[in-house]
C-alpha cells in the first residue's frame, strides 16, 4: 500500500472491516512525501482508513479501489485478478468504423445497475453502435448524480453496482463487439467528499481557475506525483477494467504550462496499457475553445488524442432546426453552407471572431481528418441546457428532425447519440445531483444564472418551472422506458437503417471527407456528392419548402456518364412516418421535397438526351 501525504510526518493504516476494526499499521516513509508498506491484516474484502500524525480523523484512500460505504466511508481490498475475463479476441478500438453512444448508467435502465445496461448490448449492437461511453462513475456523493462531481478517482461508485460488476459490462459489451469508453474528469473534483486536501494541499493549484471547484496542480510546486497520480489512473482503466478510451471531459480547464502537457502524458500512459493487453485505443476530449492540436498526434505537436466533439456542428444544426439562435447559439446561423463546412472541415471556427465571447474561437484545423470530429444533435451537457431537458424530437418538426438526423449519420465524421435518441424518447435529461440542501441551492442557483444567458429561460415564469436538481423525482423522470423502441417504432427503424447505409454502402463507410464536395442548392438546402469508385452518391438535404430547380446549372447534380439517378433511400418513407416520395428527376427537372434528406445512387441510362 503506497500513499502521498507529503505534509504528514506519520501514516496508519486502520482496519474497519465490520467486527474486525481498529488495527492500525504504520506505513514507513519515501522520499518526495510518500508513505508505503504490506498491511499485514488486510486482504481482499476488507476495509480500512488512513489516519495522519495520531490524529482522531480517518480517511479513505485517495486511491481507493472502491467505497461500498460512499466517499465519506473506509474503502475495501479490491483484488482486481481474480474475474475471468473472456474478451481476449477483443482487439479494441481503430480509428474509423464507429457510431457512439452516450449513456449514463443510472437513468439508461430502470434498474439504473451495470448489470441491467449489460442487458441491453445485444439491442445495441443490432442498432448499429459500435462504442458506448459511459459518462463519468467515479464514486460520488449522494444516491444520484451526473457523475461530474466524482471524488475518488480510482473507485466505480458503489451506486450502480460492485466492480466486478462493471468488469462483467465491459467484457460483455466485447463479446458483442462493443468497445466501452470511459468519461473521466482529469479539471476538477466535486465538492462533497473531498478528502484529497487532508493528504495534501498540492493537489490543487491556485495559479488557474474554473467554473466548478479547483483545477488540479499539474504544473506547481509538487506537481509531479499528482500528474503520476492521474497519468497511473487512466493506467488503471485500461489494465484493470479492460476500457477502450476515454472522453476527456473540459480539456480546457486541465491547466499545464510544462511540457510534454498532461493530456499528452495521459494518452500515452493509457495506449501503452491497452498494448500490453493488446488493444488499441480511442480517445475523444471535450474542448471548448477548440484547440485543435489536442487531436494531433505527438510528433507533430498535438497531443495524442484521436477525435474532439464538435460543439460547432451541433450548434449550427439546432439553429437550423429551431429557428433559434440565442446565447451560445447566436453566433450560427443554421445555413446550408454551414452545415457543408462543419461536415467537411469539422469546427466552423478555427481562429475567426467569436462575438458572443468577444474573442477568436478556435485553432486551425484543415488539416484534421474527419474522424478526428465526433458530430451529436444531443448530449448530456446540450439536452439539459434547455427549460425542461427537452430532448430535440420536443423542440422541432418530425421531417425536420429526420432530415437532419439523415445527415449527420451519414456525413463523414464520427457520429454520437444519447440514449433514447434512437427512438425518440419521452423522458427528459435533466440536471441531477443529490447534494445536500445548502450545497443543493447553491448548485440550482449556479445554474439558473448560467441558463439565464438564454433569454427565453431567463424570464420569471420560465425560470421558475426549472427542475430542483436535488429532488429525486428530478432524477427518476430521466430513466429510459424500452417500450418506446415498439410504441416510437418509425423513429426506431430510422435510426436503425441509416446506420446499416452507414455501416454497409461503401461511399458512407469510408469516412473521406476529402472525396465528398458539398454545394449550396437554395436558403436552405443543400448537396453532398460522396465520390467513390463503387459508384457515387448524392445526398440532398431540404430543410425548407419544396425545392424545384429549372435549370440545374450545379456539376455536383450531374450524373457520371451513362447513368441517371434513382432514390437509394429518403426521409420521407411512410416506413419513418413520412409523406412518400417520387423520384428526384424527371423532364430535366429536379425536385426535392420539403424537410427531406434524399440519397440518390447511379444507375444505368438509356441514351443521354438530345442522342
Amino acid at each position: 500500500m503506497r500513499v502521498w501525504a507529503p505534509a504528514a510526518t506519520r501514516v496508519e493504516v486502520v482496519r474497519c472491516t465490520p467486527g474486525k476494526s481498529g488495527e492500525a499499521h504504520a506505513l514507513e516513509p519515501e522520499p518526495n512525501g510518500y508513505f508505503s508498506g504490506v498491511v499485514p491484516f488486510l486482504g481482499a474484502g476488507d476495509r480500512y482508513a488512513f489516519r495522519l500524525d495520531g490524529a482522531d480523523a480517518l480517511y479513505p484512500d485517495p486511491a481507493s479501489r472502491f467505497q461500498p460505504e460512499g466517499p465519506h466511508g473506509p474503502s475495501e481490498v479490491i483484488d482486481p485478478s481474480t474475474f475471468p475475463w473472456t474478451d481476449g479476441a477483443f482487439a479494441g478500438l481503430g480509428k474509423t468504423g464507429h457510431v457512439i453512444y452516450e449513456l449514463h448508467v443510472g437513468t439508461f435502465t430502470r434498474e439504473g445497475t451495470y448489470r441491467a445496461a449489460a442487458e441491453q448490448l445485444a439491442e445495441l449492437r443490432r442498432l448499429g453502435i459500435t462504442i458506448v461511453e459511459l459518462m463519468p462513475i467515479c464514486e460520488f456523493a449522494g444516491q444520484f448524480g451526473w457523475g461530474y462531481d466524482g471524488v475518488d478517482p480510482f473507485a466505480p461508485t458503489r451506486l450502480y453496482g460492485r466492480p466486478d460488476d462493471l468488469r462483467r459490462f465491459v467484457d460483455e459489451a466485447h463479446r458483442h463487439g462493443i468497445g466501452v469508453i470511459l468519461d473521466v474528469v482529469y479539471n476538477h473534483i466535486g465538492p462533497d467528499g473531498n478528502y484529497l486536501k487532508a493528504f495534501s494541499k498540492d493537489y490543487f493549484s491556485d495559479r488557474y481557475r474554473t467554473d466548478w471547484g479547483d483545477p488540479f496542480n499539474f504544473d506547481g510546486p509538487n506537481s509531479a506525483p499528482v500528474r503520476e497520480f492521474f497519468v497511473e489512473n487512466a493506467r488503471y482503466w485500461v489494465s484493470e477494467y479492460h476500457f477502450d478510451g476515454f472522453r476527456l471531459d473540459a480539456t480546457q480547464c486541465i491547466f499545464d504550462a510544462s511540457r510534454p502537457h498532461i493530456i499528452a502524458e495521459i494518452t500515452r500512459a493509457a495506449r501503452e496499457a491497452g498494448r500490453e493487453r493488446g488493444a488499441s485505443l480511442f480517445i475523444v476530449a471535450e474542448n471548448e475553445p477548440q484547440h485543435a492540436e489536442i487531436a494531433r498526434p505527438v510528433e507533430r505537436g498535438g497531443y495524442g488524442c484521436d477525435a474532439l466533439w464538435n460543439d460547432d456542428f451541433h450548434h449550427t444544426a439546432m439553429v437550423a432546426l429551431t429557428g433559434r439562435h440565442e446565447a451560445y447559439y447566436s453566433e450560427y446561423r443554421g445555413s446550408p453552407q454551414e452545415l457543408i463546412s462543419a461536415l467537411k472541415w469539422g469546427y466552423l471556427y478555427q481562429g475567426q471572431h467569436y462575438f458572443w465571447q468577444g474573442r477568436r474561437r478556435g485553432h486551425a484545423a484543415l488539416d484534421l481528418e474527419a474522424t478526428s470530429y465526433v458530430t451529436y444533435l444531443q448530449n448530456h451537457d446540450q439536452i439539459a441546457n434547455s427549460l425542461a431537458g427537452a430532448r430535440i424530437d420536443r423542440l422541432t418538426s418530425p421531417a425536420l428532425l429526420r432530415a437532419m438526423t439523415a445527415l449527420f449519420l451519414l456525413a463523414p465524421p464520427t457520429p454520437m447519440l444519447f440514449q433514447g435518441q434512437e427512438f425518440a424518447a419521452s423522458s427528459p435529461f435533466l440536471y441531477f445531483a443529490d447534494h445536500p440542501p445548502e450545497l443543493a441551492r447553491i448548485v440550482d442557483e449556479s445554474r439558473k444564472k448560467f441558463l439565464a444567458q438564454f433569454p427565453s429561460i431567463a424570464m420569471r415564469a420560465a425560470s421558475e418551472r426549472l427542475d430542483r436538481s436535488s429532488d429525486p423525482h428530478t432524477f427518476e423522470r430521466c430513466k429510459l422506458d424500452f417500450d418506446e423502441r415498439t410504441t416510437h417504432r418509425e423513429t426506431y427503424d430510422l435510426h436503425r437503417d441509416l446506420l446499416a447505409l452507414r455501416r454497409t454502402d461503401p461511399a458512407f463507410a469510408r469516412q473521406r471527407a476529402d472525396l465528398v464536395h458539398g454545394s449550396v442548392l437554395g436558403p436552405e438546402c443543400l448537396l453532398l456528392r460522396f465520390l467513390c469508385s463503387a459508384g457515387d452518391r448524392l445526398l440532398v438535404t431540404n430543410l425548407g419548402q419544396d425545392l424545384e430547380l429549372r435549370p440545374a446549372p450545379e456539376p455536383l447534380l450531374a450524373p457520371p456518364a451513362g447513368t441517371e439517378w434513382q432514390v437509394l433511400w429518403s426521409s420521407e418513407h411512410p416506413r419513418y412516418g413520412g409523406l412518400g416520395y417520387g423520384e428526384p428527376w424527371q423532364n430535366g427537372i429536379f425536385r426535392f421535397p420539403g424537410r427531406s434528406t434524399t440519397v440518390l445512387h447511379a444507375v444505368s441510362a438509356g441514351a443521354p438526351d438530345g442522342e
